[in-house]
């Protein structure tokens, strides 16, 4: 019913930048919240950053003042700028939308995840 397509991961040297990119589709009636997650070998999965309908977001400590969420609803996407990028950014990237579709008559709201794209921040 919906998904969501990410792109833009890749290797980059440290000091380096990337953008991400994540791409929803389907039968989406609105989009809530987005965001991104990430996860490195052997770790949990962590928030990086979350944005809201209306752009009010939040970061973790560890990527403050380095990444910065954005969105585009008239395309359904969300975008992660990351600068200064250190290697234990190394992660597989989620992107991760909560979306309200309509069934018949009626609303749901599902919580929908990407496919993930692998950074690597190494020289």
């Amino acid at each position: 019913q919906v998904q969501l397509v990410e792109s833009g991961g890749g290797l980059v040297q440290p000091g380096g930048s990337l953008r991400l990119s994540c791409a929803a589709s389907g039968s989406i009636v609105s989009i809530n919240d987005m965001g991104w997650y990430r996860q490195a070998p052997g770790k949990e999965r962590e928030l990086v950053a979350r944005i809201i309908i209306g752009g009010s977001t939040n970061y973790a400590d560890s990527v403050k003042g380095r990444f910065t969420i954005s969105r585009d609803d008239d395309k359904n996407t969300v975008y992660l700028q990351m600068n200064s990028l250190k290697p234990e950014d190394t992660a597989v990237y989620y992107c991760n939308a909560d979306v309200r579709i309509r069934v018949f008559v009626t609303y749901r709201d599902l919580d929908v995840w990407g496919q993930g794209t692998l950074v690597t921040v190494s020289s």
